[in-house]
């Protein structure tokens, strides 16, 4: 269900008995480019229409009273540059002031009331979408100057800190700079990008498993450091390699009896999905939406096999989707290990496609998943 901000404000209203500014950012859908974004590689992610509301009043202390409408509790603590993790929901939150703090941001204090339709888990960006929009929210109400670089990699850092998640920028970066209609093809080295339009006569489908990966944190990061002991031992042969964004398939075939066979095929996906993404971005212009969804199907293959971050249920979904007429492409979103499918489907196929994917899945699984259709949309703004 799409939120509707006139009711995030009385929501806000109720509760704090004054009137709030309200700002959102959106979550995110990851059209190809998976697990690059942390080896300074080539994402091609997409914000979509559904976003994080954050309704925020200031305060004349340093306080910040928080509450969620999807948690009972309201959560209190005094902005800081060395506040502590918490064992709430508010880390997040609490950990994105620190940083700020940490960066010479001068914060006030706020009441903050937060509200969200992208799914918590599913693999969206549903993280980045509250850092980012809180993060402009806090800096707005503060009279603060607002650079969305500083945003994205300050929401980065609080996650890496507060959360133990060691993620890449991409999140960060799309909740920013999304742009209506478009996907962006980010080179997360250098932090350019360019919008690619997603074709007129197809459709982005979310499939959402309803899956959530609890193992996402921890695995993650055990993919994170096997591509590091990869790019150490591939610097051994070339000093200027730094990331595996730098290697080419060659030099780590060189490798191939240097690496463990984990990480041989950790960095094989990674150097492989940096080529997808870019030849995606070129297949996009062109409206070339068969060689895309080619590129999407191949790189759900080595997320499977080489990187090893889908599941039975995601993997169920793109057998499904591959069966379907009118799909070009399918492929998980996300971390892995749960969540969501994102496929590229013909415009007049779209409810054959979802009554399909919808019946199948429930038939096999014991679950209905939730289908949906979703758009380009803008970055983080106030509403």
């Amino acid at each position: 269900m799409i939120l509707d901000v006139d009711q995030v404000r009385a929501r806000f209203r109720e509760r704090f008995r004054r009137d709030a500014r309200i700002f959102s950012a959106p979550g995110r859908v990851n059209l190809i480019g998976e697990h690059t974004d942390y080896n300074d590689g080539f994402v091609l992610p997409m914000a979509i229409d559904r976003r994080t509301y954050v309704a925020v009043a200031p305060r004349t202390d340093r306080r910040v009273r928080c509450y969620s409408t999807s948690f009972p509790e309201q959560v209190e603590f005094t902005i800081a540059a060395d506040l502590s993790r918490a064992d709430d929901w508010s880390n997040h939150i609490r950990g994105l002031a620190a940083c700020l703090e940490r960066e010479q941001f001068r914060l006030g204090g706020a009441d903050l009331l937060i509200e969200s339709d992208v799914a918590v888990g599913a693999g969206l960006g549903s993280s980045a979408a509250l850092g980012v929009a809180v993060g402009y929210a806090l800096l707005a109400v503060s009279g603060q100057m607002i650079d969305l670089i500083d945003i994205a990699e300050t929401t980065q850092r609080a996650e890496h800190e507060f959360a133990g998640t060691r993620c890449g920028i991409m999140d960060q970066y799309i909740a920013c700079f999304g742009v209506e209609g478009h996907a962006l093809l980010i080179d997360c080295r250098s932090l350019d990008y360019r919008a690619v339009p997603v074709g007129s006569n197809a459709r982005v489908v979310i499939c959402d498993t309803m899956v959530r990966h609890n193992l996402a944190t921890s695995e993650y990061n055990a993919r994170r450091a096997e591509c590091e002991m990869g790019v150490k031992v591939l610097a051994s042969r070339r000093e200027e390699i730094v990331a595996l964004r730098d290697v080419t398939l060659d030099e780590l075939k060189w490798a191939r009896d240097r690496l463990p066979d984990t990480v041989y095929r950790r960095c094989r996906h990674v150097i492989k999905e940096n080529e997808r993404a870019q030849a995606a971005a070129v297949a996009l212009d062109g409206n070339n939406l068969a060689e895309f969804g080619r590129l999407m199907y191949a790189s759900q293959t080595s997320l499977r096999n080489d990187y090893e971050v889908s599941c039975r249920e995601l993997d169920l979904m793109v057998e499904i989707a591959m069966e379907s007429k009118g799909v070009y492409g399918a492929r998980m979103t996300g971390g892995g290990f749960g969540g969501c499918t994102v496929n590229l489907v013909a415009a007049d196929r779209i409810l054959e496609f979802r009554d399909l994917v919808t019946s199948r899945y429930q038939e096999e699984c014991g679950v209905r998943p939730h289908v949906y259709v979703c758009q380009g949309a803008g970055g983080v703004r106030e509403e």
